[in-house]
């Protein structure tokens, strides 16, 4: 029997960077950015409509200083090459914004008894002589034609700084068998207020294409989604392989409520019909600097699929 879900509303209260995983056994998996930016937490459920109420239990706590003492943001987590993996980003209390991409490994059967082990940070490729330099988070993993892909946001640049979105293929959970290749640039004005950038990706994939979808702007009303199309048997280390849209898939939406949509993922219901997990405000006006304002929550969202793609509106039901 299908389980009744509620859309476009806050459905886990404070929590941004949305991540549901839905493994193999039917179990659903919720992570996300707390307020604090302290910790990692995870949710476990039968069904995705549980995790609302699901027990949230803290897995990994930052440390006091150094490394991973600050800032710990959008966690993922993934089951791949037979371990389970969190892939996180973190700062430094003595050097807030030095963020680099983390991972936690996990070898038992349960991620949410089972136990984290630190790996440090992301390891580049041999050759590799730029990624992991600079400001970079928001890593997400996806799998394709048996090799496994990973995709993460990193800023260049002066000033201000650009965030570019780039991707790599793995090795294994926490080393790239390839140098970097930039797959998306803020090109559009919609991509620039604030700051010019692209982060927050994340894949579906449908009927032979491959829909990665970014977050862009600054993290206030102006947040928003870009996508980007490839074919599944293109080379997806081809930039060219992949197609930019002209405007943003999702934005702010005054009427109903909804401001900021974006850094989101994607789960499937019990009917197995594809849903967007994404974090979003309820307010306009945000007191204080937006990236310390608690009121990202997340939501859920029906995908509609027209002519193969995805179009993500609010007023899906």
């Amino acid at each position: 029997m299908s389980e009744r879900l509620i859309f476009n509303k806050p459905w886990i209260t404070q929590r941004a960077d949305p991540y549901v995983y839905l493994h193999t056994d039917g179990s659903y998996y919720f992570t996300a950015s707390v307020p604090e930016y302290d910790r990692i937490v995870l949710r476990k459920s039968d069904t995705l409509g549980g995790l609302a109420d699901a027990e949230e239990k803290t897995i990994w706590l930052c440390h006091e200083s150094g490394p991973m003492s600050k800032h710990i943001w959008a966690p993922e987590l993934h089951f791949i090459f037979g371990k389970w993996y969190v892939y996180y980003a973190g700062g430094e209390k003595d050097d807030p914004w030095k963020i680099r991409p983390y991972v936690l490994e996990c070898s038992d059967n349960d991620p949410m008894t089972g136990a984290w082990h630190e790996l440090g940070m992301m390891k580049c490729s041999d050759d590799d002589e730029f990624s992991f330099r600079a400001f970079s988070l928001d890593a997400t993993v996806f799998e394709n034609a048996g090799e496994h892909y990973y995709i993460w946001a990193e800023k260049v640049g002066v000033g201000k700084q650009i965030s570019n979105l780039y991707i790599a293929r793995m090795k294994n959970g926490n080393t790239l068998d390839t140098v970097q290749v930039l797959l998306t640039t803020p090109d559009y004005d919609w991509e620039r207020h604030g700051f010019w950038v692209n982060e927050g990706p994340a894949v579906i994939k449908r009927n032979g294409k491959i829909f990665l979808t970014y977050s862009a702007s600054d993290t206030g009303a102006a947040y928003c989604m870009g996508m980007l199309t490839a074919d599944e048997n293109s080379d997806l280390l081809d930039p060219k392989s992949w197609t930019k849209e002209r405007y943003p898939v999702l934005k702010t939406d005054s009427e109903k409520g909804i401001y900021g949509p974006g850094h989101n993922s994607f789960t499937k219901d019990a009917d197995g019909n594809d849903i967007l997990v994404f974090h979003a405000r309820t307010e306009s006006e945000i007191e204080g600097d937006p990236l310390y304002n608690p009121n990202r929550h997340a939501m859920l969202m029906p995908i509609r699929w027209e002519d193969n793609r995805p179009l993500f509106c609010f007023d899906n039901k």
